[in-house]
């Protein structure tokens, strides 16, 4: 029953943003609703996760809206028909996704950029609505280009317009902070559908929506030809990564959160599932929304019991409600669709990256601020860029740290630093990383400075490998020279805490050879004791 109650209340408050949802994907307001019809049923039958809510999302609408609103009038017949098909080539995606068990391709994106990504599109959705808001004709798709428009014309604003749109946006957003599970949106859908019926808005000049149709969705595959097919996968491919990554991302959080095992590779199946249902049903392109989970976590959901419920509110609405929805002014709608896009921009979550890691806090910026300047489909492949960017790079230049005696006598690691020893003769160095073809240098060189430079002449050198698990083929051709160099210098090297897999590793690219069975160790100590000749009476400081 608390499943139940809490369905009815998701509906109560969710209704509303899918229409705001249907609005900022440029398709009529019907299909918003379509998309927690079939498509809800289809994730709570197939899908793992009993939190994820699977409906319309603004992220993904923003990717499909922006690339075809070229190709067609938005809400045009032939528009829905390729907002369908991105639907469609999106669930096969997830479903050779679910056959290959590529869940794990979520990892792939950091959160972090994430982060910025929607951020950027709460940007982009946000300055997209301000000409319902104001009133005025915006003609143009860039974000930028839209908000120089909207300047120019704003001495041309309706007055009664940007009043009823302040008012709407202004509660929301106030209702939010003092009570965030009332359904403000609700509340101002109805409130002033039954204003505009009865004071007759579209009188006044305040634009309505005009008649909704209601009834059942109409069952179809969407018709387009192979060359528009071909056209539209690298959307569905965007599609594609933006709901593997969020959806992920939100099913592992909530899961965490009641101490419970998820399976992604289900939840990818019930994602095939639920898009492939709503391009059947005319709807467009469905997602795990973080948003609407956490709504629906709020209301005392805890299994898709209460997404079926919302289901069935969803389906009397469309039997019996839409009628009264032709009052809905635009600007109301465009106002909660406003509001939703300022809940995507996420500064707390910004700041606290910037307070943790300034580094990965530019490139959260940097991809926001590419979503509005370039547009949101190239800002998700410029997200995936920079996310294996930094790992790259921290893989190519990781920490590296050295042993050397503290203000107690003690040994600590410090950075890693010409000219520094561990004590007279002994260096005990460690490489944070794998070492492959691009790292493989900054190894050979730091080890030949640390050597070159230290105090004394050094006699022997311990490679700490406690994290380092693997070599490529150029990695250990360097290393196996590194190691003739020394030893000409009568420089001894030693391998301390050599796992069982980077063993088999040196066995197989001779580095064993080189270095000597006798020099290999699996405990650091060991290795100390080997390079010093006796037991190390010391603490050493990991």
């Amino acid at each position: 029953m608390r499943d139940v109650f809490a369905g009815v209340t998701l509906a109560s408050m969710n209704i509303p943003q899918v229409l705001g949802y249907a609005r900022i994907a440029g398709m009529p307001l019907v299909t918003g609703l379509y998309t927690v019809l079939m498509p809800l049923i289809g994730f709570a039958v197939f899908g793992s996760s009993r939190h994820l809510v699977v409906a319309a999302d603004s992220a993904t609408a923003v990717i499909f809206s922006s690339s075809l609103s070229h190709m067609a009038a938005p809400g045009s017949e032939q528009y829905v028909a390729l907002v369908g098909t991105v639907a469609l080539l999106t669930a096969a995606l997830l479903f050779l996704a679910w056959i290959f068990r590529l869940g794990f391709l979520a990892d792939f994106l950091s959160r972090t950029v994430l982060v910025g990504f929607l951020t950027g599109v709460g940007f982009q959705v946000g300055i997209a609505m301000l000409g319902d808001m104001f009133g005025v004709s915006v003609s143009s798709h860039n974000t930028l280009a839209q908000g120089w428009e909207i300047l120019q014309e704003l001495p041309k604003s309706n007055l009664p317009t940007l009043a009823l749109s302040m008012l709407v946006a202004g509660s929301i957003l106030l209702g939010r902070r003092v009570a965030p599970r009332v359904p403000f949106s609700l509340f101002a859908v109805v409130g002033t559908i039954a204003a505009s019926a009865a004071c007759h808005f579209a009188d006044q000049g305040i634009a309505v929506i005009g008649p909704v149709p209601g009834g059942l969705p109409a069952l179809g595959l969407p018709e387009v030809s192979w060359r528009e097919a071909l056209t539209l996968l690298p959307v569905a491919a965007s599609c594609f990564v933006m709901i593997i990554a969020q959806s992920a991302a939100t099913s592992r959080a909530f899961a965490q959160r009641y101490h419970e095992r998820v399976d992604g590779d289900a939840d990818i199946l019930g994602l095939s599932v639920a898009n492939a249902a709503a391009a059947a049903s005319g709807a467009f392109v469905v997602n795990g929304s973080p948003t609407q989970t956490a709504m629906a976590d709020r209301a005392g959901a805890r299994s898709q019991i209460a997404q079926l419920v919302f289901a069935g509110v969803v389906l009397l609405v469309l039997l019996f409600l839409t009628g009264p929805l032709q009052y809905l002014p635009r600007c109301v709608l465009a106002s909660i669709v406003f509001t939703i896009a300022a809940g995507m921009i996420d500064v707390a979550g910004l700041l606290a990256i910037r307070r943790e890691s300034p580094g990965e806090f530019y490139l959260a910026i940097g991809t926001a601020v590419s979503v509005v300047a370039i547009g949101v489909e190239q800002g998700i492949l410029l997200a995936i860029a920079l996310s294996l960017f930094r790992h790259v790079r921290q893989s190519y230049s990781p920490h590296t740290t050295m042993l050397v005696p503290n203000a107690g006598g003690r040994w600590a690691p410090v950075a890693a630093v010409p000219g520094r020893e561990t004590e007279p003769g002994l260096i005990v160095y460690r490489f944070n990383s794998d070492l492959f073809y691009a790292n493989a240098n900054r190894f050979v060189d730091e080890v030949r400075g640390l050597v070159k430079h230290a105090p004394t002449p050094i006699r022997c050198f311990i490679v700490d490998a406690g994290t380092i698990t693997d070599f490529d083929y150029y990695a250990a051709h360097s290393i196996r020279d590194l190691l003739d160099d020394l030893s000409r210098r009568s420089v001894r090297v030693v391998f301390a805490r050599v796992s069982p897999y980077l063993r088999s590793d040196m066995d197989r690219h001779r580095i064993t050879a080189s270095v000597g069975e006798a020099r290999i160790f699996t405990t650091l100590h060991e290795a100390i004791a080997a390079a010093r000749g006796d037991v190390p009476k010391i603490s050493v400081e990991l």
